[in-house]
């Protein structure tokens, strides 16, 4: 989860958001460049007093200053047209799970089984746990295998909503009567956070999802003690 004066991203726990990392250090790098470029060209300006008739008036310069920033924008819209092509990627999911957004809250319903769903509260901050985080923890995790392609269906009940886990690479929106669908592969275990990203009421701030990636064996014990309580 992020810590804080954090600068930069929390650590992936997917392939998806590897992906989104890398191209972000891509994209950064590139916007660095170009901005040390231009300083140096506004300082050169500023501080020499020669001229020179080749740079006031050459045809060179204009080719290469039309055709590199059209290169440049080749070079950050190919990665992230690869991304977002793989964002959309669901293929043969182990798992299916409905989250459902309500003013202030999430249900979790397994579609898989028949009798696994509840709903995940907000711990308030008078029952928190030590060790445990104020405003992100809950009640009810969602629990998900390791290494297996989970695809989670959202949608809201009254508002909009937002489900998002930035560990995930995951966010999406829960629209009432329609239904979304997203994917993710949690690659090592782990408890991972995220909160409603999208404004839905007085305690829009209060309704956050915690998703802990667990080995298979313990997902199936845990999905086995769940059916039996049912």
């Amino acid at each position: 989860m992020a810590q804080p004066t954090q600068l930069g991203f929390q650590d992936a726990a997917s392939p998806i958001m590897e992906e989104l990392l890398h191209f972000h250090d891509h994209a950064l790098m590139i916007v660095f460049l170009i901005s040390t470029l231009v300083l140096y060209i506004i300082v050169a300006m500023v501080t020499t007093k020669l001229t020179n008739m080749y740079i006031l008036d050459s045809q060179e310069i204009e080719i290469v200053w039309t055709i590199l920033p059209a290169v440049i924008l080749i070079l950050i819209a190919l990665p992230s047209l690869r991304i977002l092509y793989l964002m959309d990627e669901i293929n043969n999911p182990h798992l299916t799970v409905k989250a459902i957004g309500h003013q202030w809250y999430w249900s979790y319903e397994y579609t898989d089984y028949k009798e696994i769903a509840f709903d995940s509260y907000m711990v308030p901050t008078q029952d928190l746990a030590p060790g445990q985080f104020r405003l992100l923890e809950v009640d009810h995790r969602m629990i998900v295998p390791t290494e297996a392609p989970v695809r989670v269906l959202v949608t809201a009940e009254d508002v909009l909503h937002s489900w998002a886990v930035p560990a995930l690479g995951t966010k999406m929106d829960a629209v009432p009567g329609r239904l979304n669908q997203t994917a993710f592969i949690a690659s090592r275990p782990g408890v991972f956070y995220g909160q409603c990203s999208e404004i839905c009421g007085a305690n829009h701030s209060f309704m956050p999802i915690v998703v802990e990636a667990v080995p298979l064996k313990v997902f199936q014990d845990w999905s086995t003690l769940m059916l039996e309580d049912a």
